[in-house]
């Protein structure tokens, strides 16, 4: 991660905590620890991206599956372009280890040019959910049919 990279997160991550609705801040959460916990689990500078990084594609794919649920239950659609842009990192992870050939700087590339977008998008989508509020006084965050079950009891079997 740049140094450029990290105060960026660590804003984008706040103002969606801060300013999102419920989509906006489980997204930053789930984003601002994986980044810090890939960052935790890279090889050594010196063995970085010769191989898979085993730990980092673990991450990876559970953030992937995390986003991938984000996007069906909530009422946005940005968790859909994150999803997309996460799963191309995945299939990044599954190319190093079928082509071991691939060039480690081109795995590093691959792993790492989607972090901008993805915080933009956040922080885009976050922007989205102010303006909604602002102009409609409300912005439902689920999906309707992934409401949570106590609010489908409440509601009662016609609801």
């Amino acid at each position: 991660m740049s140094f450029l990279f990290i105060p960026l997160l660590v804003l984008g991550c706040l103002y969606a905590l801060v300013a999102g609705g419920g989509p906006e801040r489980v997204g930053a959460a789930v984003y601002g620890l994986a980044c810090f916990s890939s960052l935790a689990l890279f090889s050594a500078p010196t063995a970085r991206f010769r191989s898979i990084e085993v730990g980092v594609f673990a991450v990876d794919v559970l953030v992937f599956i995390a986003f991938l649920i984000l996007a069906l239950r909530a009422n946005r659609f940005w968790p859909i372009w994150v999803s997309g842009l996460l799963g191309l990192g995945v299939l990044g992870h599954l190319a190093r280890w079928a082509g071991p050939e691939v060039i480690p700087w081109a795995y590093a590339v691959i792993l790492s040019i989607w972090s901008y977008p993805i915080l933009a998008i956040i922080v885009i989508g976050t922007f989205n959910h102010r303006r909604r509020l602002a102009r409609l006084g409300a912005d439902a965050s689920w999906s309707s049919s992934s409401a949570p079950l106590a609010t489908k009891r409440r509601a009662g079997p016609t609801g």
